[in-house]
């Protein structure tokens, strides 16, 4: 009915001028014979306009193809996305201690660029310490302890995930994004920035150990010790061939 009434609407406007008797006509059949008279009375352009319309009312489904907005959620690309941990040091004696560089491949998710939102999880037992200039025993030690009870608890809490909820606009290319992060069992609001522009965006955010559940790492009774606030960044890339 929408469709009719559109047809109808285009015609009386355009080619139905109440010109010598003809006006519009009300019914499916009387478009037909008016489409059959106007073939007659008017110029051979203003006719083929009418059978342009006529395509378009009769081909089903025609204008509702042309209308229909593409489906702008892209999943992210496994092999190419990433997120790092950095992780920072402080006490009396963190001159002796280690920074550490964590990383981990994102193992699902989805962008929409269209919508500007993202959301994307990360297996926690997949993070790997990257630390240069340790031997593999000190970097088999770190790991255990971060993927242990005493900070992640990866086999209890084995999913790190986020999602935007919001985003601001922050120059060009460049945005403020607020979402969800899901960290050790405990979902807080964060705050990402985010630069990029056709399928690849990077960002970072600062966040607090302690909000999520997690006590910082000590050792040498307190001399040497893992700052409470942690750098995460992200290397998201969308899969644009699996559309």
């Amino acid at each position: 009915m929408v469709r009719f009434a559109m047809v109808m609407g285009f015609m009386r406007n355009n080619f139905f001028p109440r010109r010598g008797g003809v006006s519009i006509p009300r019914t499916t059949a009387g478009l037909r014979r008016g489409l059959s008279r106007a073939a007659w009375e008017f110029a051979p352009r203003q006719l083929s306009a009418i059978l342009l319309v006529a395509v378009f009312f009769y081909v089903p489904g025609l204008e509702t193809w042309a209308a229909a907005p593409k489906d702008s959620n892209t999943p992210v690309d496994s092999g190419r996305s990433s997120i790092t941990i950095r992780v920072y040091k402080t006490g009396l004696l963190s001159a002796f201690g280690h920074e550490h560089e964590i990383h981990a491949t994102i193992e699902r998710g989805t962008i929409d660029e269209g919508k500007q939102t993202v959301e994307f999880s990360v297996n926690a037992r997949s993070l790997r310490v990257m630390d240069r200039g340790i031997s593999e025993e000190d970097r088999a030690e770190i790991q255990s302890t971060m993927l242990g009870p005493k900070v992640l608890d990866s086999e209890k809490f084995p999913e790190i995930r986020f999602h935007s909820t919001t985003v601001e606009p922050n120059g060009p290319g460049k945005w403020s994004a607020h979402g969800e992060l899901m960290l050790h069992g405990e979902t807080h609001p964060v705050q990402v920035s985010v630069a990029g522009a056709n399928g690849h965006y990077r960002g970072s955010g600062m966040l607090r150990q302690k909000d999520f559940g997690i006590t910082p790492v000590t050792v040498a009774g307190g001399s040497i010790k893992v700052k409470d606030e942690v750098r995460i960044e992200f290397d998201i890339v969308a899969n644009v061939t699996s559309q």
